[in-house]
């Protein structure tokens, strides 16, 4: 994208003054962090919207990568590099006497991933992007990742990677009208329909609200960007009632709340089964769901879609899919 210093630095400005009503002298390497982040997402947004638009008009084919873990690191000075406002950003600040390091080390990774696995994962979906290639990116949005690390006295501690801080995350975007519904336990029965045919009708169930928070994957200047999708687990209004207690909310809310929980113990085991499933079966159900826009039938998604399972942790996909085709879909 084209953009001037000037430009830079009105917009960095009013967004500032707007966001914490604050001058540029007095504000904090936070609060600055904060205000550059609503800056870039107003310069993104527009290719955002145009990518989506694309791939819908031109019906083009979809790789969909699905793995538990997702470690991009900071992503700040990622994204300006990629829209090609780096240096741009950098001599805005120098004019406005800020100091582009500490505003930079102000970002808290995503503790979205442990190493290997969710390095792997980003690095394809930047390769992704940056090659020009469709493909979306589906995962679980931790509330504080694996752990972090601390060494007391030769020993190491592990606590909690709280590395939604005060702001969150500034790069997400809700999108509500993207939740589906996850069923959990209960029982399923097979009843023969008007037209003869098997049906399946679903009994005593645990229903969980599965919403997908959308984080931008910007190609290296090239109007880009494709797509990160991360699910929370919410309690649907009109389950509400069944989980009367803060112990049985928490128990929910420990579905999206620790990467790898400590799978020792048969709760352990079945939580990691619950998230694997969770993520997976809320993926394959909007993946779906977009096709069908397309207005092409439903007997040639294998046309457009193409699921990518990273390691053994999504491993339910295949049997999902062909549950939500026949039981869903007939």
């Amino acid at each position: 994208m084209t953009l001037s210093k000037d430009q830079f630095i009105r917009d960095f400005k009013d967004t500032l003054h707007e966001e914490q009503l604050i001058k540029v002298s007095d504000a904090t390497p936070t609060e600055l962090f904060a205000a550059l982040a609503k800056v870039i997402r107003k310069y993104y947004t527009p290719l955002w919207l145009e990518r989506n638009r694309s791939l819908t008009a031109n019906k083009e084919k979809i790789a969909y990568y699905f793995s538990i873990e997702f470690l991009p690191g900071r992503m700040l000075e990622t994204n300006l590099l990629n829209l090609g406002i780096l240096d741009v950003v950098k001599e805005g600040f120098a004019e406005l006497g800020v100091d582009f390091e500490n505003v930079k080390n102000a970002e808290h990774d995503m503790a979205l991933g442990n190493g290997g696995l969710g390095r792997l994962a980003s690095a394809f979906m930047d390769s992704l992007a940056t090659t020009g290639y469709p493909g979306f990116g589906n995962g679980l949005r931790y509330r504080y990742g694996l752990f972090k690390q601390k060494i007391i006295d030769g020993y190491q501690v592990e606590l909690p990677d709280d590395w939604f801080g005060s702001l969150g995350n500034v790069w997400e975007i809700r999108k509500d009208h993207d939740a589906v519904d996850v069923r959990l336990f209960g029982d399923v029965y097979l009843e023969q329909n008007q037209e003869g045919n098997l049906v399946p009708t679903y009994q005593n169930s645990q229903v969980l609200r599965a919403v997908p928070y959308d984080v931008p994957q910007i190609g290296f200047q090239n109007d880009v960007v494709n797509n990160l999708r991360l699910w929370d687990v919410e309690i649907p209004e009109d389950q509400e009632s069944l989980y009367p207690s803060l112990e049985s909310r928490r128990a929910i809310q420990d579905i999206t709340a620790i990467l790898y929980p400590d799978d020792s113990t048969l709760e352990g085991k079945q939580l990691r089964l619950i998230q694997e499933y969770f993520m997976t079966s809320a993926g394959l159900q909007t993946i779906i769901k977009h096709y069908l826009k397309q207005g092409t039938p439903l007997e040639d998604i294998y046309k457009k879609v193409s699921v990518h399972i990273n390691d053994t942790h999504p491993a339910v996909a295949p049997a999902e899919f062909m549950r939500l085709l026949v039981d869903d879909y007939g």
